[in-house]
């Protein structure tokens, strides 16, 4: 039985990731932050579906930015793999607290990989190492489409931090000879989206119009493009990494790109509304520095991995949209029974 290590478990990817693993048999370490409340949500399930046997999936207080705590889990863990998926990963955010961007981002990546090394010289045992990276370090972009090869610039405060920690861990892999690969992975979403990121923002303002909970969905920049696929595809290229014989670094994506108002269409039409009549535009809602395009090539994952996505975009729409749709509906009745629900329409892009 091998055993993972997952950062940022309780995130979209970090559960989808678990679900992966415990189903091909691994015992499954996940770190989670301490907080006033449990923020478990998008792992609850696993715990009631008898063929991921949840006994093998065991949850440890931490946070990347304690290095003694990170070296200290994995020298007890002893993981055959290590996944790094924790972080602030909103990028308008990051604008805001940049501060606190860098060190859960920048500075936590390089907790990890001494931990990591720690961990790996103590028990004599080779740890493989996966560092999600994104296509926001791409950023201002240099070619399209956007492949392992071209020059990253960042234009947030989170792409310079991921940014750090890409080549931080390609520093460590050539100098201390770790099995560690960095997944510059594009837009990937799923009903497991937080609502603060566009498209659930988008399936979830839809559903609340169609059933009568709410009147506009207010956004920024509409024709900013992004290669949208979903999570539950990409986490099987994490995998698919680090059973490789080398490490290495990919890009994952579908090689098509929509605009933002695009992925609009998709979701309002599914629900036969029309886009144009519940749309505004909020300068709030705009990126003191735009990313207009992202564009991946995922040809090297292709190749080297047998990994391609399996789900396009329309149906990533749609299966959002239905999900956020029955939420919508539970609310529906909650204010039928007379019970007062926020109004929604607030978050950031």
């Amino acid at each position: 039985m091998k055993t993972a290590l997952i950062t940022g478990i309780t995130g979209q990817d970090g559960s989808y990731l678990a679900e992966q693993l415990l189903d091909k048999g691994y015992e499954v370490h996940g770190v989670i932050r301490r907080a006033s409340t449990f923020n478990t949500d998008r792992l609850d399930h696993i715990y009631e579906d008898p063929h991921l046997e949840s006994a093998r999936l065991k949850l440890h207080y931490g946070d990347l930015t304690d290095g003694s705590r990170m070296a200290a889990l994995i020298r007890s863990i002893q993981p055959d793999e290590v996944y790094n998926l924790g972080a602030q990963s909103h990028v308008r955010v990051s604008f805001d607290q940049p501060i606190d961007t860098a060190n859960i981002v920048a500075l936590g990546t390089s907790n990890l990989l001494e931990g990591v090394r720690d961990g790996q010289q103590s028990s004599g045992k080779q740890i493989r190492y996966y560092q999600a990276c994104s296509s926001e370090m791409f950023g201002k972009v240099q070619e399209v489409p956007q492949t392992e090869r071209t020059p990253f610039y960042p234009r947030s405060p989170y792409g310079c931090a991921k940014v750090f920690g890409h080549w931080l861990t390609v520093n460590y892999r050539e100098s201390y000879e770790l099995h560690a690969s960095c997944g510059i992975l594009f837009n990937h979403e799923s009903p497991r989206r937080g609502e603060t990121f566009v498209t659930r923002k988008i399936t979830r303002a839809a559903g609340r119009i169609k059933l009568g909970l709410q009147d506009k969905l207010y956004l920024g920049n509409l024709d900013a493009q992004r290669d949208w696929g979903f999570a539950g595809d990409y986490v099987d290229a994490m995998w698919r990494m680090l059973q490789q014989e080398e490490p290495g670094d990919y890009v994952v994506a579908t090689g098509k790109m929509i605009p933002v108002r695009r992925f609009c269409e998709l979701v309002f039409e599914h629900h036969e509304l029309d886009p144009e009549r519940y749309i505004e535009i909020d300068p709030r809602y705009f990126r003191p520095a735009e990313v207009d395009e992202l564009l991946g090539d995922p040809s090297l994952a292709r190749e080297r991995l047998g990994w391609e996505a399996s789900t396009s975009v329309e149906e990533l729409a749609v299966m959002m949209a239905e999900h956020d749709l029955e939420l919508a509906r539970q609310e529906r009745t909650l204010v039928d029974a007379g019970h007062k629900i926020p109004s929604g329409g607030g978050h950031d892009q």
